[in-house]
């Protein structure tokens, strides 16, 4: 991990100051506050994997708010992860209030104010955080509030996978490779995923209709197939006994088609294996085909509309990136 911040580098004055200024220029500015001017203690250490920024934060009692200013300055609709390593912290969201301990985690967002305090006593506390953008999660915002400051089980199951997982990173020594990073960001996608997804299984406001979990299990149900090439709207329907028009209103809750998130998928997994070194020998017709387009031009086509350059020229400066 880059270390971001270290207190030590500074004069104990001017700590509280400098930290709060990388909050407030942070892509989502928020502002830091504490009563412990002069004694303020802090480092932050960072970790970038492409589409998820994990980040480790040692500090004193202090206070972490987004305002509706800043929400308005500016707001990359991010969904975030937050959970203490050493310390209790509580978190305020709408009218909820998460007091998380050691094996507690929560959900936050972005696009809302929110109040997050660090430490309750006169010790530090550590935490990680991760966040990614919400629209890759293929959730709506209504859907992710409902989980947001919530104390939500990092021990067992999904959660605690996923808990585990955000921690090694901090903790672990290895040096990774451009495309180390890519895969161990994919690994922290869809653990997230997975424990949002199990989580808004079992809220009971979406269990009472049935729209929401038979959608979750639909969008499984794409990802599972699909390398097939006849996956399609009418299959998919026949497959879980909705009408097709069904299948149409259930996808227009994520202002998108049916073909559209296939497509989406696919070209996404298509994008991935381009930049894998171990995929570099593949051609990338067979790539496509790989991930379900039937002829390469289509695949070109949208893998241009979606990303702004060819499957080829993509691969090329992924590798030299890499290099």
């Amino acid at each position: 991990m880059q270390m971001i911040f270290s207190g030590d580098d500074l004069p104990p004055e001017d700590r509280l100051t400098a930290l709060d200024e990388i909050f407030v220029n942070s892509p989502h500015p928020m502002r830091l506050a504490s009563d412990l001017s002069e004694g303020f203690q802090a480092s932050m250490r960072a970790l970038d994997l492409a589409t998820v920024s994990v980040v480790e934060l040692t500090a004193s009692p202090s206070e972490v708010l987004r305002t509706p200013k800043f929400v308005r300055q500016a707001d990359p609709e991010l969904c975030s992860v937050v959970f203490p390593i050493r310390g209790q912290l509580v978190l305020s969201q709408g009218h909820r209030e998460a007091i998380l301990n050691s094996g507690d985690y929560a959900l936050y967002d972005s696009s809302r104010t929110f109040r997050l305090r660090i430490a309750t006593g006169s010790e530090t506390a550590k935490l990680v955080r991760a966040h990614m953008p919400r629209a890759l999660l293929g959730l709506p915002a209504d859907a992710i509030s409902r989980l947001s400051a919530i104390p939500l089980s990092g021990r067992t199951g999904v959660g605690g996978l996923l808990v585990q997982y955000l921690t090694s990173l901090t903790t672990g020594s290895a040096d990774y490779s451009p495309a180390d990073l890519s895969r161990l960001g994919t690994i922290a996608h869809d653990l997230l995923a997975a424990a949002l997804a199990h989580h808004l299984e079992a809220d009971t406001a979406i269990q009472t209709s049935s729209r929401h979990g038979l959608l979750l299990r639909i969008e499984a149900f794409i990802q599972e197939n699909l390398r097939d090439p006849s996956l399609s709207p009418e299959t998919i329907a026949h497959a879980h006994h909705i009408s097709l028009s069904h299948l149409h209103r259930l996808f227009s809750t994520r202002n998108t088609t049916v073909a559209a998130w296939i497509r989406r998928q696919r070209l996404e997994r298509a994008r991935r294996d381009l930049g894998d070194p171990a995929m570099h020998a593949m051609p990338v017709h067979r790539i496509a085909a790989r991930w379900g387009f039937r002829d390469h031009p289509t695949f070109t086509r949208a893998f241009r509309a979606a990303y702004g350059t060819s499957p080829k020229n993509y691969r090329d400066h992924a590798w030299r990136n890499a290099a």
